[in-house]
């Protein structure tokens, strides 16, 4: 199976039943921002909508995810035709950085006014909007992992960007771009919708889909090699918590007729566990439950392609590549 048909299947499964879990991915400080209205006359009267209906800054740092997920849409237009860097001149360090902060500024406004933007917009927005209600927050750039391609790629790209915000003297992370929604490639354009996924996302998940160009996360070194060889996983493992234990990369070696063997924690025999083979749901074999994961194998199929994407319920949870031995 080609991987542009992988993805066909993998993006019907997945959005087939958004839908249905629309009305329950919304907590009480989305509840309040989905009632601002969708225009602000500045960034400043925003901030002060915030500041009067929150006061912990784990609420505000949510409010302000909330707000620019809800009403500024990916620029997909922008992100084909990237605009060339901006070129400036500068006699010393201290006009160097003015002049970096007035690109910084005209970036977050037009997204603010325009209400598109593409990861950098995103990103600078949500770190004006956090210093306005006295939240410190930082751009991280750095790689991102989003396709059945990108396991196994050989080198780190830099084609993201997110923000870390302190919160009650602790950093999250914090995408906002992907929060915002989601690219349907069955009508090639963006679809706005609600993810609050990636709001204060636990670091080993976040770090398996980003790396940022410094290598670093809060002084601690991440680990390059595992982020390009592990395998891609889905917003469904994150929210689910669920732990890849077998094997313990994204590349796996196999020929025709090899039994493969997985084991994911937080996930039981009761529940409806499936991969494809030949394009249709099939179920895992010899599973067993062993504290509190499931261990499981699948007799490799060479018609099955070059990927296994393991399934909860209607939704993909992790891809794995498979190369011959």
């Amino acid at each position: 199976m080609t991987i542009k048909k992988i993805a066909f299947i993998l993006f019907i499964l997945n959005s087939v039943f958004l839908d249905a879990t629309y009305s329950q991915k919304y907590n009480a400080i989305d509840a309040i921002v989905l009632k601002y209205p969708k225009h602000f006359s500045s960034t400043e009267d925003l901030a002060m909508r915030i500041q009067k209906d929150f006061t912990s800054e784990f609420d505000k740092a949510r409010a302000i995810y909330s707000w620019i997920a809800l009403n500024i849409k990916y620029d997909y237009k922008v992100y084909l035709n990237p605009q060339k860097p901006v070129q400036f001149s500068y006699r010393n360090e201290a006009e160097k950085q003015k002049q970096i902060e007035l690109i910084k500024a005209k970036t977050w406004q037009k997204a603010f006014d325009s209400q598109k933007a593409v990861c950098e917009g995103f990103t600078l927005l949500y770190q004006r909007l956090a210093s306005l209600v006295g939240l410190e927050s930082q751009v991280i750039r750095g790689d991102s992992k989003r396709l059945l391609t990108d396991i196994g790629r050989k080198k780190l790209l830099s084609n993201h960007a997110w923000n870390i915000v302190q919160v009650d003297g602790k950093w999250i992370l914090v995408d906002v771009t992907w929060g915002q929604g989601y690219y349907d490639s069955n009508k090639n354009k963006m679809v706005n919708y609600f993810n609050s996924t990636y709001f204060d996302t636990n670091p080993k998940y976040f770090f398996a889909k980003h790396f940022p160009d410094s290598g670093m996360y809060l002084g601690s070194k991440l680990n390059q090699e595992k982020f390009l060889n592990g395998p891609l996983i889905y917003d469904k493992s994150i929210e689910e918590n669920l732990e890849i234990l077998k094997p313990d990369s994204g590349i796996i070696k196999a020929n025709d007729g090899d039994k493969i063997t997985f084991k994911i924690h937080n996930i039981s025999k009761s529940d409806t566990f499936y991969y494809l083979k030949k394009g249709q749901p099939s179920k895992v074999e010899n599973s067993k439950e062993v504290g509190g994961s499931l261990e499981f194998q699948i007799t490799y199929d060479k018609k099955m392609g070059s990927f296994i994407t393991f399934f909860l319920y209607q939704n993909s949870v992790a891809s794995f590549k498979i190369i011959s031995k």
